[in-house]
């Protein structure tokens, strides 16, 4: 018991010594609503005060509850009474926004237009800029996107008594994201799979919001198939499941795959297409040693290109194939392993291998098979024959053989 006491003494020991910065971010209960003041209990010897305003949803009624915990940030004290704040909106005074300034406090602003270099901003009816850059964590695509919108900024710049304001949310952002990445670095792992939002596209790939920190899907993990373009695949603002296929925080990258959350045609390519049987597809790519053809989304195989002239030798498959364009193949031969399919023509005949014409009959040559027929052997080696003279037959034979030659060509 004594030592319960100790303890407890300690701590409410520690909650009176409580100094809190202007800025601070605490997380407070709500110990008493009265009129337009919520007060807080945040540790402290006395209690905190909190606009009433600020808990009020479109309705007018309060969203929280006695007991209910809120989080506030700490603005000023004002006459030995600690002010907080969830975010100043559009009801602030001009001097508000210059605490907010002072304190870093997040204030609540609507973007009203596009001005050059940026967006107009307007803050407790305060006209503030925002630079393209501080608008969002990435480059911001399309400026139509954000016009209207309400969003929290912090008041990077306060000049000339508030008539230059510069804002930034992407300070803000940046603050949130950091708070939700220390908890998702606790909480993913490598082949969980989580929901995101395709926050970005790019010509590499996709960046996708899994909760707080984004993740970039390569273009070769979009699907199983090829893919040429990612926006032929996914859209900005659309909803996806992904895997975690890499973590690394201290880089502050994240790989994810789209193709992995569904089957993979390759686990079963043996027993759809077997070797002989004949099949429908599609031209996806032409290449000077033969021609791709999709059989289903994911599964490609190749058409050498000794097999696509129909006995006529091709420089190029361009020559007799588009791509696009529909054929009937024959499957030659698959490697599921290697993600491989050889295919043909479905009317293509591979030629029956002949022999060389100079090979067939022809006599063997040279001193040691002329001395076999003649059956001439001395001490193991074999004497030529005598010379003969050779004869180059008659005129009416040369002008036979000059003629024949001049057919062959």
């Amino acid at each position: 018991m004594e030592e319960e006491s100790f303890d407890q003494l300690f701590e409410e020991k520690s909650a009176k010594n409580l100094r809190l910065q202007p800025g601070d971010r605490v997380e407070a209960v709500i110990v008493g609503i009265s009129g337009e003041n919520v007060f807080l209990d945040v540790g402290g010897k006395s209690e905190g005060v909190l606009a009433a305003a600020e808990l009020r949803g479109e309705d007018g009624e309060l969203a929280k509850r006695e007991g209910d915990r809120v989080e506030v940030y700490f603005l000023s004290n004002r006459g030995g009474e600690a002010v907080f704040t969830t975010r100043l909106g559009g009801g602030a005074s001009a001097r508000e926004l210059e605490e907010a300034f002072q304190a870093g406090v997040p204030v609540e602003g609507t973007v009203t237009a596009e001005v050059k270099g940026g967006f107009s901003v307007t803050i407790a009816g305060q006209r503030c800029f925002c630079p393209y850059s501080q608008m969002d964590l990435r480059r911001v695509e399309s400026a139509a996107d954000y016009i209207g919108t309400t969003r929290a900024f912090r008041i990077t710049e306060y000049g000339n008594r508030g008539r230059n304001i510069l804002v930034s949310a992407r300070a803000v952002l940046e603050e949130e994201r950091a708070l939700k990445r220390e908890q998702l670095e606790k909480e993913l792992q490598v082949g969980m799979q989580v929901s995101g939002t395709v926050s970005s596209i790019r010509d590499f790939g996709a960046f996708v919001d899994i909760g707080g920190v984004d993740g970039l899907i390569p273009i070769g993990e979009l699907a199983w198939g090829q893919t040429i373009r990612v926006d032929d695949v996914l859209e900005r603002g659309q909803e996806v499941q992904v895997v975690i296929k890499a973590l690394d925080w201290e880089r502050d990258r994240i790989s994810l795959s789209l193709r992995e959350t569904t089957p993979n045609p390759w686990d079963q390519v043996a027993e759809r297409y077997p070797v002989g049987s004949v099949h429908m597809g599609a031209v996806a790519r032409l290449a000077p040693y033969g021609a791709f053809i999709t059989l289903e989304p994911g599964i490609d195989g190749m058409a050498h290109i000794s097999t696509l002239g129909g006995g006529r030798k091709l420089n190029h498959p361009k020559e007799v194939l588009e791509v696009g364009q529909e054929i009937s193949v024959r499957v030659e031969s698959v490697d599921a392993a290697q993600k491989r399919i050889s295919l043909a023509p479905e009317d293509y005949q591979p030629k029956e291998k002949k022999e060389r014409p100079d090979k067939v009959g022809k006599p063997e040559r040279g001193p040691r098979r002329e001395g076999r027929e003649r059956g001439d052997r001395e001490d193991g080696d074999y004497r030529l024959p005598p010379s003969q003279p050779v004869s180059m037959g008659t005129l009416g034979d040369l002008l036979a053989k000059a003629q024949e030659k001049r057919g062959k060509k």
